[in-house]
């Protein structure tokens, strides 16, 4: 038996990794590369990736490494990923999803950088929301809340207006500390206990109210 949870909200901000595209292979391949590289477990590295910048990601893992090590492989790492597009597709439901929120206000929230955001978002064949916070945009990397509380400035309305779409650990935790609630979408976001939580966003439906709010609506 199904169940319908709807959440009702101002503005709507978006992650795009696992979220609405799906560029887990590409992930995959990368991090395999760069763990080998480190002689670190690559299963154990993969835990940890999806949702921070890719510096981020290597300070965990290596706290003693020096960062200019760790920034010096974060712009190689995005280089590789940005000329691989081999496999990336929209998570299933989000062109539908996407045409759908479309006139509604909403922005992008990724760690991803505004070339690969531009790629991926290509792949995948989705639109580019007019809002955009990328990893140029914030000085700190999800779990940080500074790219969701950008998103929602830039938007113009409040934290608690917003309601947050994440796939991560470090996504979630970003958009809990901002203040927001979360639809968490995949089998790795039920883990941490997101608001509400969808396989995928085609157990998402999406309403314009009359007073400019909107409605979401959340089959499970």
């Amino acid at each position: 038996m199904t169940a319908t949870t709807t959440l009702t909200a101002r503005a709507l901000l978006l992650d795009m990794d696992s979220t609405i595209v799906n560029s887990e292979a590409v992930v995959e391949r990368c991090w395999r590369r760069w763990a080998a590289e480190q002689g670190l477990p690559a299963d154990d590295v993969l835990k940890v990736v999806h949702g921070r910048q890719g510096w981020a990601t290597m300070a965990a893992l290596l706290p003693d490494r020096p960062m200019e090590l760790n920034m010096a492989d974060n712009r190689r790492m995005l280089a590789q990923e940005t000329a691989d597009m081999d496999g990336v597709v929209p998570v299933p439901g989000a062109p539908a999803f996407m045409d759908a929120i479309a006139g509604l206000p909403h922005a992008l929230v990724t760690s991803a950088d505004i070339a690969l955001s531009d790629a991926r978002m290509g792949a995948a064949g989705l639109a580019m929301p007019s809002v955009r916070i990328t990893a140029e945009s914030v000085s700190a990397s999800k779990p940080d809340p500074e790219g969701f509380l950008k998103g929602a400035a830039e938007l113009g309305f409040a934290p608690e207006d917003c309601l947050v779409f994440e796939d991560s650990e470090a996504g979630i935790t970003a958009g809990r500390a901002a203040g927001m609630r979360v639809v968490g979408i995949g089998d790795r976001a039920t883990e941490f206990a997101p608001t509400a939580h969808v396989r995928d966003l085609t157990q998402i439906r999406v309403e314009a109210l009359v007073d400019g709010g909107i409605a979401v609506h959340v089959t499970g």
